[in-house]
């Protein structure tokens, strides 16, 4: 039992290093044929410019927007992952007891609580 114990842990470790390893080998290759003269290096003003869906940029890069993008952003993660918390449930829920539908009731109340709260703040509306 203690070897499956620490053999897991084994597995872990494997994966953390090639996690390392297999991101700086490619950047480190990728440094390397730079410097060799393999990858060609060659800027100009197009490559350098900022891409933002094949548009030109009006004004500078660093123009100011409405934090508004990212309340929906933000929303939209929220409510995203907490479907993610609801999917095992579903697919279990014949088997489960009366207390775990307790549970994801209280779980869903919260969700309608902070809906209704985004709702009220008018935060799910967008005003151009």
């Amino acid at each position: 039992m203690l070897d499956d114990y620490l053999g897991q842990y084994g597995l872990i470790a494997i994966f953390l290093v090639l996690a390392i390893v297999v991101p700086a080998s490619m950047l480190l290759a990728s440094s390397t044929m730079s410097k060799i003269g393999i990858r060609p290096n060659r800027p100009d003003a197009v490559k350098q410019d900022t891409y933002e869906c094949g548009v030109e940029t009006i004004g500078g890069t660093w123009n100011r927007f409405q934090f508004r993008y990212y309340m929906f952003a933000i929303l939209f993660v929220v409510f995203d992952v907490e479907v993610v918390f609801l999917y095992p449930w579903a697919t279990k829920f014949l088997t489960l007891e009366l207390f775990a539908l307790i549970e994801m009731a209280v779980f869903l109340g919260i969700l309608l609580l902070a809906w209704a709260y985004a709702w009220r703040k008018r935060d799910l509306e967008w005003q151009g």
